[in-house]
């Protein structure tokens, strides 16, 4: 068995397991629950593009996409719990 088909597998397994955030994003029942969602998902995403760059071989260049995926994806759910927070009372 080789790597590449060791690094599909766990990416397939990894995107299961991002399916419950998704499912929070879509059906979630308070502003928050979604925005937990979207935070979920994207550090899912973010393990995923990373395991996809091991089975490319570029490594290196998919570490820096998904660094700065992460860095959006943290400073979005901050901004948008912040926006929530504040017009919420």
């Amino acid at each position: 068995m080789s790597l590449g088909v060791v690094f599909e597998g766990v990416a397939a397994c990894a995107t299961g397991l991002a399916l419950p955030y998704l499912y929070r994003l879509v059906s979630g029942p308070t502003v928050f629950d979604r925005i937990l969602g979207l935070s979920g998902f994207g550090t899912s995403t973010t393990m995923i593009m990373v395991l996809v760059g091991c089975v490319y071989g570029r490594l290196d260049m998919f570490v820096d996409i998904a660094l700065g995926y992460a860095l959006l994806n943290f400073v979005g759910v901050l901004a948008g719990a912040r926006y929530f927070e504040r017009t919420r009372g």
